[in-house]
């Protein structure tokens, strides 16, 4: 009797193929679909604001600069040598130079020395206007321009009635001189400062290149019940922090019309026009004139 055969049979069904395999062209093509995709959705960006390439160009520039400010800063942190004083702060501006507030004495410059130079200023040195060594248009003033209202108030200028900011940035000029301040006393000094520290901030920002000059206030002839020569000091005091801390210039021209009596001096003040005479404003021009950086 035979023994019985086991037969196996092969399954009738078909091994299926794998429904997808990886290939090194699927990967190349999604690549580039990723890279195009990327690229359309940055030119559509660019297209809809105007600034996008300068804004993306001015970042970079930032970073380089705040980059090149570090390590200007670790070198001078390494150097035990420094700059001393009894009322002097050095500060890096974002030229790089080392600005020593306030001002010290410096060689006498000529009369020319005003001719590319501009004053943005309240009622205090309205007179410039006319007293001559300022050109008359670049002397921009206005009884509404104070410390409180630098960003708001506007005057008038060959370029418009614009604000100061408008016309000093589109003026650009090589050297900008600012007092602010106939309304201390009546306005909020924290709020004076504020925004004195933004118009300040602004121009230097928007204008790296112009040096800027920041004026104390001078000294009141009296004291009143609004104003005194502590609360001007005070301001001052506050002017020079500020000038510290954007990296700009300070000159004391305070000092430059006090008496020895602590206030200003008679002869630099005006009964007929309240406000400093024709002498007060020579001392000022001439103040400038040997207090340059």
């Amino acid at each position: 009797m035979e023994k019985g055969r086991t037969v196996q049979r092969k399954g009738t069904k078909k091994r299926r193929k794998p429904k997808f395999r990886f290939r090194f062209g699927t990967l190349v093509v999604i690549f580039i679909l990723g890279f195009a995709a990327c690229f359309i959705i940055y030119m559509i960006a660019a297209n809809v604001n105007d600034d996008f390439f300068v804004d993306e160009f001015d970042k970079t520039i930032a970073e380089l600069e705040n980059e090149g400010k570090q390590e200007t800063t670790d070198a001078a942190g390494s150097d035990e040598t420094g700059i001393a004083g009894d009322n002097t702060t050095p500060t890096e501006n974002t030229n790089s130079s080392l600005v020593v507030n306030p001002v010290p004495e410096s060689e006498e410059q000529n009369s020319s020395y005003f001719e590319d130079c501009c004053l943005v200023t309240d009622n205090i040195l309205a007179g410039m206007k006319s007293y001559g060594k300022f050109a008359e248009a670049n002397v921009f003033t206005n009884p509404q321009l104070t410390a409180a209202a630098c960003n708001s108030a506007k005057v008038e200028s060959s370029f418009g009635y614009l604000t100061p900011y408008e016309i000093v940035k589109d003026k650009k000029p090589s050297v900008l001189y600012i007092m602010l301040g106939s309304d201390l006393g009546t306005s909020d000094s924290d709020e004076m400062i504020a925004n004195y520290t933004t118009f300040v901030n602004n121009l230097h920002t928007s204008l790296p290149s112009t040096k800027i000059y920041v004026m104390q206030l001078p000294p009141v002839i009296y004291d009143s019940d609004t104003v005194s020569n502590e609360k001007v000091n005070t301001f001052n005091t506050q002017l020079l922090a500020m000038c510290n801390t954007l990296g700009v210039y300070c000159i004391d021209t305070n000092t430059a019309l006090k008496s020895e009596e602590g206030k200003l001096a008679e002869v630099y003040w005006s009964y007929e026009t309240l406000s400093l005479s024709e002498e007060g404003l020579k001392v000022i021009s001439d103040y400038i004139l040997t207090h340059v950086s």
